[in-house]
């Protein structure tokens, strides 16, 4: 069994303002490093295997830091596409404000990426790096713990996927440094609902949370889970 940590970048210039980023490559600000550096801090107290992250700026620098908090070469930090943010469209770049100007109430925004495509992409890849590192691991050694760096429309998509069911998602704030882990059995994940305690530490009062900060996220709370 491997053990995958889902752990969103740390705060960028446009999480500040409440502008939505997508596939748009915004990197961290000062704030987002000292946060990425916090999360590094706290996942150092355990052992890891290996990293991987999305191609996105402020998801690879968050990387990085942690990379060198935990001890981990930087250079071997699996970049898969597959990772990026989900894209929103026409709604990148813009605040609340615009967004509810130009696509009020429950107008489609052209271009957004639907959460189950999101999960078609996403889901796979980290079932397939589980699996390759299954296969390199000596099975004597116990369970795998890999570190993701990531984005939150990719964090909450792979909660909602893994959880439909028993909406155990609802809730889960989704801050930037969030931990969030999940257990790859038998090519599926689960979720691994705050039964570790590093996932209740991640997420502090001082970090944004997905929901405040993305708009098109925020209209999305209380519906079905794919979209």
């Amino acid at each position: 069994m491997t053990l995958i940590y889902l752990v969103r970048h740390g705060e960028t210039d446009w999480n500040l303002a409440r502008r939505i980023q997508g596939s748009t490559d915004i990197p961290l600000n000062n704030t987002g490093r000292l946060q990425a550096e916090r999360t590094g801090r706290l996942l150092a107290g355990r052992s890891w295997d290996g990293m991987a992250s999305s191609p996105l700026s402020r998801a690879f620098e968050t990387g990085v830091i942690i990379a060198d908090a935990v001890g981990i070469d930087p250079s071997r930090i699996h970049v898969l596409d597959a990772l990026a943010e989900r894209r929103y469209g026409e709604a990148e770049g813009l605040d609340d404000r615009e967004l509810l100007r130009l696509f009020p109430g429950d107008t489609a925004v052209p271009g957004r990426e639907r959460r189950e495509d999101v999960a078609a992409r996403v889901i796979p890849a980290l079932v397939e790096l589980a699996q390759r590192h299954e296969q390199e691991r000596d099975a004597s050694a116990g369970d795998g713990r890999l570190i993701v760096t990531t984005h939150g429309g990719v964090i909450r998509t792979v909660v909602n996927h893994v959880s439909p069911k028993t909406r155990a998602h609802r809730g889960i704030p989704i801050t930037n440094g969030s931990v969030h882990s999940f257990r790859h059995v038998d090519g599926a994940l689960e979720l691994v609902l705050f039964d570790d305690p590093i996932e209740v530490e991640s997420i502090t009062d001082d970090c944004g949370d997905l929901d405040d900060q993305n708009a098109v996220e925020q209209r999305e709370v209380g519906s079905d889970p794919l979209f």
